[in-house]
């Protein structure tokens, strides 16, 4: 048996932990530079807020509604998440982390267990150790688990937060319920697709032949039929190195200089050889991009992105930010308002199996410097320590007009608790 447990409404649970006060209220938290709904409680899911409204669009709904509304504390829900994920892991040996807010827990040789009573055990010491509430789908395969967890989330006062479909009743009447545009793994297009061939529910999609799901949505498709058959087809899965790496970031103001892109450019490089060397790897080709504002139809456009083919593998911050600006060089074009630019590291070789060129190669100086560096920033602060050609005195900072104290991660934002 697999279950799935997700944590309900997660971010604005979280801001809720530490303001109980907020309880039964509305409470909408918003996206990067406070621009989209990236999450809601159940009260403003009532009133009409939609997943991704724009933050201004719905500035008259949620004063008309006293909604509270707060910016993404990304310090505060990850470490709320790891504290979950802890208590999770001690109820089997066998578990991946699928989400920030979400695991799947296999539950293999629990045969003489009440699962029922198990995943309300989990229910209870959770909410109680972090304050998090979370609903359990327990299946047999990992498809039907996710199947299980929406009711029990849709149910909650019928199920008491824990569903279990554990026979083939159970499992056909779910799946006549669900929607094919909710199944896990079935995306936007592809359900588009079935519903024009009369597939609206999950059972619908069972139904088609094997050879007709692996055409049109390929052996991960048919896997996922099998999965929804109950026939056990995907296990958890091992976190896997990333296949390629992006910074990106727009900017608070159009730069039309290029020494301001060259600075940003080889900040963003820094950044990727940080993340290369955490899951120790290197690249083999790095991609820059800058972009004008589209929005800003009385401004000239331009865009331009170049890849190039480094000439040996490297992690390393400096020749990350040198090939960077090279490459920025061969495409920024002066006359223009640039709004973004990004650098995304690709083409990835594992840092100790890196084979030296013959005429160039990576300065292996480097390695223990960026060991250094990365161990100083590591105690100090993020960014404590820079290269050159970047701006001592230049943080990226995202607009977060509505940001909540960092309870669990910063000294100076602990509750203070009066007697």
């Amino acid at each position: 048996m697999f279950a799935l447990v997700d944590c309900n409404n997660f971010y604005a649970s979280c801001e809720r932990v530490f303001r109980p006060d907020l309880n039964g209220k509305p409470v909408v938290v918003l996206s990067n530079n406070d621009g989209c709904v990236i999450a809601r409680s159940n009260e403003a899911k009532a009133v009409g807020i939609p997943m991704g409204a724009p933050a201004f669009e719905y500035e008259k709904l949620f004063k008309e509604n006293n909604v509270q509304v707060f910016s993404a504390n990304f310090a505060l829900y990850g470490d709320m998440s790891q504290r979950v994920m802890n208590i999770l892991s001690e109820y089997t040996p066998e578990m991946e982390i699928y989400s920030i807010d979400e695991c799947f827990l296999k539950l293999q040789g629990f045969e003489h267990f009440n699962l029922n009573d198990y995943g309300k055990h989990m229910c209870d010491k959770v909410v109680k150790w972090t304050g998090i509430p979370i609903s359990v789908g327990i299946a047999p395969t990992k498809a039907l688990s996710k199947v299980a967890n929406r009711i029990a989330k849709k149910y909650a006062k019928q199920t008491g937060g824990v569903y279990i479909i554990d026979s083939d009743e159970k499992r056909i009447k779910a799946l006549k319920w669900l929607k094919i545009d909710d199944v896990w793994g079935i995306g936007r297009q592809h359900s588009t697709r079935l519903k024009a061939i009369g597939i609206k529910t999950a059972y619908d999609f069972t139904q088609l032949d094997d050879l007709f799901v692996k055409k049109q949505l390929a052996i991960v498709g048919l896997r996922l039929k099998h999965d929804l058959q109950g026939i056990a087809t995907l296990d958890l899965e091992t976190a896997q190195p990333k296949k390629n790496i992006a910074t990106t970031r727009s900017f608070e103001s159009n730069y039309t200089e290029f020494e301001q892109l060259r600075e940003r450019v080889s900040t963003f490089a820094v950044s990727c050889g940080e993340k290369l060397r955490q899951q120790n790897s290197c690249c083999n080709s790095l991609m820059v991009f800058i972009h004008t504002n589209g929005h800003r139809k009385d401004f000239p456009q331009y865009s331009r992105n170049i890849v190039v083919k480094l000439p040996f593998a490297t992690n390393s911050s400096i020749e990350l930010s040198k090939f960077s600006v090279q490459a920025l060089k061969l495409i920024f074009k002066p006359g223009y308002a640039y709004k973004k630019a990004g650098v995304i590291v690709q083409d990835f070789t594992p840092a100790n199996h890196i084979q030296q060129t013959l005429f160039e190669y990576r300065d292996e100086r480097h390695v223990p410097l960026m060991q250094a560096i990365d161990r100083m920033n590591a105690i100090f602060g993020q960014q404590k320590i820079r290269l050159a050609s970047q701006d001592p005195k230049r943080v990226w900072k995202m607009k977060q007009e509505k940001l909540s104290p960092q309870y669990t991660t910063n000294l100076s934002d602990i509750i203070t608790i009066r007697l």
